[in-house]
C-alpha cells in the first residue's frame, strides 16, 4: 500500500478552528470579553465536516485496498476502531456527566440540567451523542462528542457494505448510496436527518475520491501543480471568508463535499511530494483527537479562572481575550499530550496488532 504524506498538521489545523469557535462563545455566555468578528471564528462546524471527509478518505481507502487484496477482516476493522475511539470517548462521557451534575453544583455555578439524564446517558454511551446533544443540550463537554458519534455510526454500516459487496461492484455501490443518501438528507420529510446532523454523505464523498485514486482514475490531476494550488487557495477562501456561504443547504453541502474531497486528494496524492515535516506540527496533529476531545474541559477551566480574576480587574478586555485564547490552547495541548503518552498509547500499540 502506497504511503500517503503525513496529514497530521491538517488535523491540528481543523481542531484549532473548532477551538477558536468555542472560546468566544463560552466567554460571551459567561460575561467575559470576547472576539469573534472574523469569519474563521464561525467555521468550527465546517472544520468538523472536513474531519469527516478526511476520515472517509483514509478509512475507505484502507478498507478498499484490503478488499482488493482479499485481506479485509471486518472483525479486525472494528477492533481497530474500538481501540482508537472508545477509551478517550468514554473518559469524556464519564467526566462530562460528572462535571455538569456534580462538579458545577459544588462550585455553585448554575447550569440547567432539567432534562432526562437517563436517556441522555444511554444515547451517549451507545454512540448517539448527536441525538442527545440536539434533544437535551447536556453541556459543551458532552456536545462535542456528536462528531465522534457520526463517525462511529458510519463505521457500523460501511464495513458490512465492503464485506458483502464484491470488489468489482463496490465503487458503483458506494456512489449509488452516496447520491441516494444526499438526496434523502435534503428532502423536507426527512428533517430528522438534518436535525441530528447525520451527514454521512461527507464521509462517503471522501471515500469515493479514495477509490478513484486507488483505481488510478485521477492520475491526470496529480501532475498539475495548478490543481493542488487551486484546491489550497479555495480552502483558504472557504475558511477565512464567507464567500461560500449559500442560503441553499443543498448547494452548500454539495460544494463542501466536493471541495473538501478534492482538497484532501490534492494534498495527499499529488506527485510533488509536498509534506509538512515540522516535528511540532506533526506531533500536535498526532494528538489532535485528544485536543478535540479535551478542549472544552480546558476552556471551562480557563473561563472559570478568569471569572474569578475578573473581580480584581487585573486585565483590560483585549488582554483578557488574548490570555483566555492562549491559556486554553496551552492547557488543551498539555492535557492532550499527557493523555496521548500515558493513556492512549497502550491502546494504539494494541491496535497496530490488528492491522
Amino acid at each position: 500500500m502506497k504511503k500517503l504524506p503525513n496529514l497530521d498538521p491538517l488535523r491540528f489545523f481543523l481542531a484549532s478552528i473548532v477551538m477558536v469557535m468555542h472560546i468566544p462563545n463560552l466567554s460571551r455566555n459567561q460575561g467575559l470579553a470576547y472576539f469573534n468578528e472574523l469569519p474563521i471564528f464561525s467555521k468550527g462546524i465546517q472544520a468538523v465536516y472536513m474531519f469527516f471527509v478526511l476520515s472517509g478518505f483514509l478509512i475507505i481507502r484502507l478498507i478498499f485496498i484490503e478488499k482488493k487484496n482479499n485481506r479485509f477482516s471486518i472483525k479486525n476493522f472494528y477492533i481497530r476502531r474500538m481501540l482508537r475511539i472508545f477509551p478517550l470517548y468514554y473518559v469524556i462521557v464519564i467526566f462530562g456527566f460528572l462535571f455538569y451534575h456534580f462538579i458545577l453544583p459544588v462550585l455553585n455555578i448554575p447550569f440547567d440540567n432539567d432534562y432526562n439524564i437517563t436517556n441522555s446517558i444511554l444515547l451517549t454511551v451507545f454512540f448517539l451523542p448527536n441525538v442527545s446533544a440536539s434533544l437535551y443540550m447536556p453541556g459543551g463537554i458532552l456536545e462535542v462528542l456528536w462528531s465522534i458519534g457520526i463517525e462511529e455510526q458510519f463505521y457500523l454500516f460501511v464495513a458490512p457494505i465492503f464485506y458483502f459487496v464484491s470488489k468489482n461492484k463496490i465503487f458503483k455501490v458506494i456512489v449509488g448510496i452516496t447520491i441516494a443518501y444526499f438526496i434523502l438528507y435534503h428532502i423536507p420529510d426527512f428533517e430528522v436527518l438534518r436535525r441530528f446532523s447525520f451527514v454521512y454523505f461527507l464521509l462517503f464523498s471522501g471515500g469515493i475520491i479514495a477509490i478513484l485514486e486507488e483505481n488510478k482514475r485521477l492520475e491526470f490531476l496529480k501532475t498539475k501543480k495548478l490543481y493542488t494550488l487551486t484546491s489550497c487557495i479555495l480552502i483558504i477562501i472557504y475558511f477565512f471568508t464567507n464567500i461560500f456561504e449559500f442560503e441553499s443547504s443543498i448547494l452548500k453541502n454539495l460544494l463542501t463535499a466536493i471541495l473538501f474531497s478534492f482538497f484532501v486528494h490534492a494534498i495527499s496524492c499529488n506527485n510533488f511530494k509536498f509534506e509538512i515535516k515540522n516535528k511540532l506540527l506533526n506531533y500536535l496533529g498526532q494528538i489532535s483527537y485528544g485536543i478535540y476531545m479535551y478542549h472544552v474541559i480546558a476552556l471551562n477551566a480557563t473561563v472559570y479562572l478568569f471569572l474569578e480574576l475578573k473581580n480584581y480587574q487585573l486585565f483590560n478586555d483585549t488582554t483578557t481575550i488574548i490570555l483566555i485564547n492562549i491559556s486554553t490552547f496551552i492547557l488543551t495541548i498539555l492535557v492532550a499530550h499527557l493523555s496521548y503518552q500515558y493513556f492512549e498509547k497502550p491502546f494504539l500499540k494494541l491496535k497496530n496488532k490488528f492491522r
